[in-house]
């Protein structure tokens, strides 16, 4: 093993307070737009079918790293399903609501398991490697 991957190994390993804020704020995602949705009694069937939806993006990767990072982090911020969420409620689209939960989830689980926003290097160079 080189020094430079023992380096790389025992950072990984390491865990910073905002890496560790980052995660716990990633598993309140989770928590809060899981129990919404199942407040709300929407469908655990459309649940199961949806939630790996966002990672679809992943297949732009295979145009370039530059492309599947900006395709990547696209649907993987929480700015855009809140939105959507917002939206939804603010009219009373019920479908809105369900998939911009769904969604949340999705981004929650993946903060929580360490899955971050991608750089434009590779698909492994998230900002979890960077703090």
């Amino acid at each position: 093993m080189t020094t430079k991957e023992i380096t790389s190994q025992s950072k990984a390993l390491s865990v910073s307070m905002p890496r560790l804020l980052l995660h716990l704020e990633g598993l309140a995602v989770l928590v809060v737009a899981l129990a919404f949705y199942g407040m709300r009694g929407y469908s655990w069937w459309a649940f199961a079918l949806l939630l790996f939806t966002p990672d679809l993006a992943m297949v732009f990767y295979l145009i370039d790293a530059r492309v599947g990072s900006v395709a990547y982090n696209s649907v993987h911020f929480y700015a855009v399903p809140l939105a959507l969420g917002g939206i939804a409620l603010a009219t009373g689209w019920g479908l809105g609501l369900q998939l911009a939960l769904i969604w949340l989830v999705h981004i929650g689980m993946d903060r929580t398991l360490g899955y971050g926003l991608k750089y434009p290097t590779e698909f492994k160079d998230t900002h979890f490697n960077h703090i």
